[in-house]
């Protein structure tokens, strides 16, 4: 993540990039700094960042230098959550087509940002064979959880039931269409009565459960929630190593997929975006600039959650 501008010799031709970029250098500890951009080659073009955002692994990053198995060992360009505008091409052709994406005139940058996020619910989508006869259940309510639950329900689910312990984003999901919210606790014990109460909510069978957090609870529920042949995907990375109720749900033959980021989503998640079958506007709540103070903000921002959905950086 980051701007910059060009520096030109005499005759007006770019030298080269320096980008202010958004260092990761260690526990808390952000730094805006230069970053040197190679030569445009004869294939590349160059792409001006204009809307980033963050991104849950981010903060992990942040605050612990490690997402699940994924460590930080030397500082790193933090953000990857982008889109911006074409600032020079190479002699030849352009960027790579499967690399670069262009936007239609109805779609924003920032929308186009989230079409990273939103890749993740699509691709976990496609992973479990969501369609018109499969009933959804969405364990947490972040940012991932809610862009699972429109991809859903882009791909054709009828009833979506959605899960949290958090009040409010449990009524961003309902504003965002979740047929059902149900709220419930962090203690495991509390499982069964909860799994009673999601049944209740859904009032149909469980065909597809993601889980968008990774705990032992949440994957314990969503095994345990999961009606008889139906399927269980994790999306989230929240524990490393998880304790879950694996042998009763292999007797009822519940399936388990696991997601890791995406693949060849960016088409399908820009022309839902163009068409309006899925709205990601709402789930953007809080923009920032590009300074020192407003990057550290930003970022204490999103780890504090309350009602910071997705944090956006507008370059």
């Amino acid at each position: 993540m980051g701007k910059g501008g060009m520096s030109q010799d005499g005759d007006g031709r770019g030298e080269g990039e320096e980008n202010m970029a958004a260092w990761l250098l260690g526990v808390n500890n952000l730094k805006i700094q230069p970053f040197i951009l190679p030569p445009l080659g004869p294939h590349d073009v160059r792409v001006r960042m204009k809307a980033v955002g963050i991104c849950g692994s981010d903060v992990h990053y942040l605050k612990k230098l490690r997402c699940a198995d994924f460590i930080v060992k030397e500082p790193m360009v933090i953000g990857h959550e982008c889109a911006g505008i074409i600032d020079e091409v190479g002699t030849q052709v352009v960027h790579p087509a499967d690399l670069c994406f262009k936007l239609p005139d109805n779609v924003s940058l920032e929308e186009g940002a989230m079409c990273e996020p939103l890749s993740v619910g699509v691709h976990a989508c496609r992973r479990a064979d969501i369609g018109p006869e499969s009933n959804v259940l969405v364990m947490g309510a972040g940012p991932i959880g809610l862009v699972t639950m429109l991809a859903a329900r882009a791909f054709g689910a009828p009833r979506i039931v959605i899960v949290d312990v958090d009040d409010y984003r449990l009524s961003v999901a309902k504003d965002l269409g979740a047929d059902e919210i149900v709220k419930v606790s962090t203690n495991i014990q509390d499982v069964a009565e909860e799994v009673v109460q999601i049944h209740k909510a859904m009032g149909a069978r469980v065909d597809v459960s993601f889980d968008c957090a990774g705990f032992d609870k949440t994957m314990s529920t969503a095994l345990s929630a999961t009606s008889t042949g139906g399927k269980v995907c994790l999306v989230g990375m929240g524990h490393n190593e998880m304790t879950v109720p694996l042998t009763p749900a292999a007797a009822r033959e519940v399936d388990v997929v696991g997601v890791f980021r995406y693949k060849n989503t960016w088409p399908i998640c820009i022309e839902f975006l163009r068409s309006g079958k899925i709205d990601v506007k709402p789930l953007i709540t809080h923009r920032f600039g590009f300074s020192q103070r407003e990057v550290e903000e930003a970022f204490e921002t999103s780890a504090r959650g309350g009602t910071a959905i997705k944090v956006m950086f507008n370059l």
